[in-house]
C-alpha cells in the first residue's frame, strides 16, 4: 500500500474519492520540494471551531512533528498561526523553534503584514497543514458554512507571494485546496465554498493530521532516517493541545479525538507508516 493510500484510509467526508484529480505520488512529491530548499520553514496551523471558541486538534500534532523532523534535517522552523493557537503550539513545539502570531488584519493589511514578515524571516519554503483559505468572496468557512473570518487570521496571503508552498487538508476550505477547487465543488460530501488558495505540492488525507505523517514517511524515506513520531509521543501531544484548550473539530468538546477519530485510531494510521518506512530503510 502507498503512502498516499494509507492517508485516505477510514475516510468519512469523501476526499478519498479526489485522489484522482491530485499527484498520485503526492508526499514523495512535497518531500522533494522540501529537501530542495534548505534554510528557514514557515509551518502554518490552527483552525477556528466556532461552537466551542477554540481551536481543533487536527493540525497543530501535525505541524509540531513536521517542525521536529525539519530541524533534525537543519532547518530553522518558525510556526505561523493566529492568537487562537499560538498558546497550544507554544506549549509543545521545540525549544529552538519561534512562533509568529499573525494578527486578524483586513485583506489589505494582511498583504502588507505578509511582505514584511517574508522579507525579513526569507523562508525557502512554506507549509500549511489544516488552516483554513479563503473562498471566491474573501470569507473563511467552516465545514458547515459558517463564517469564520472574524477569528482567521490571513495566513493564505503569505501563499500568494511565495513560490514555494506545500498544501495539507481534507475538506476543502483549506490553505492548498483551490488546486482542485473545481472538483470539491461538485463533491456533495465536502464543502459548498472551496478555497481558492493555491500551492505548487497539495496532499489530500483523511485528516489532515495523517497527511503529516504521510509527507514525514516520504521524508524518512529520501533521507534514509525515520522521521515519524512514535505512537506514544504522538498521543502525548494530541493530549497536551486538548489540555491547553484545543478541541476535536467534530464534536466541538475538550477530548483526547482528532476529527472524531480516537488514538487508537491515529496510532494505526502512524504505525501502517512505520512499518512502510522501515521496510522501505531495510530497518
Amino acid at each position: 500500500m502507498t503512502i498516499e493510500k494509507i492517508i485516505l484510509q477510514n475516510d468519512v467526508r469523501g476526499i478519498s474519492k479526489l485522489s484522482n484529480f491530485t499527484d498520485s505520488e503526492s508526499c514523495s512529491s512535497a518531500s522533494n520540494l522540501i529537501l530542495r530548499n534548505p534554510g528557514t520553514v514557515f509551518i502554518t496551523t490552527g483552525f477556528f471551531i466556532l461552537s466551542a471558541q477554540a481551536p481543533e486538534t487536527d493540525g497543530p500534532p501535525g505541524a509540531i512533528f513536521l517542525g521536529n523532523a525539519l530541524e533534525m534535517l537543519g532547518y530553522k522552523v518558525v510556526y505561523v498561526t493566529d492568537k487562537h493557537c499560538s498558546f497550544i503550539l507554544d506549549n509543545v513545539k521545540s525549544s529552538q523553534s519561534s512562533i509568529i502570531e499573525f494578527p486578524i488584519f483586513d485583506l489589505t493589511q494582511s498583504k502588507k503584514y505578509s511582505k514584511k514578515i517574508l522579507e525579513k524571516e526569507s523562508p525557502s519554503i512554506l507549509i500549511s497543514i489544516e488552516r483554513c483559505g479563503a473562498s471566491f468572496d474573501q470569507k473563511y468557512r467552516n465545514m458547515r458554512n459558517q463564517d469564520i473570518s472574524d477569528n482567521t487570521a490571513k495566513i493564505d496571503c503569505l501563499f500568494d507571494l511565495h513560490p514555494k508552498t506545500i498544501g495539507i487538508g481534507d475538506g476543502g476550505n483549506e490553505i492548498g485546496m483551490g488546486n482542485i477547487e473545481t472538483h470539491i465543488s461538485k463533491a456533495k460530501t465536502l464543502v459548498e465554498y472551496p478555497t481558492l488558495s493555491k500551492v505548487n505540492n497539495l496532499i489530500i488525507a483523511s485528516v489532515s493530521n495523517w497527511g503529516g505523517y504521510g509527507l514525514l514517511a516520504a521524508l524518512s524515506i529520501k533521507s534514509n532516517r525515520n522521521l515519524l513520531p512514535n505512537v506514544e509521543y504522538q498521543e502525548e501531544v494530541i493530549k497536551k493541545t486538548v489540555a491547553s484548550g484545543a478541541v476535536d473539530g467534530f464534536s466541538g468538546l475538550k477530548e483526547n479525538k482528532v476529527d472524531g477519530k480516537d488514538l487508537e485510531e491515529n496510532s494505526y494510521i502512524l504505525n501502517l507508516l512505520h512499518e512502510l518506512v522501515k521496510n522501505k530503510l531495510n530497518l
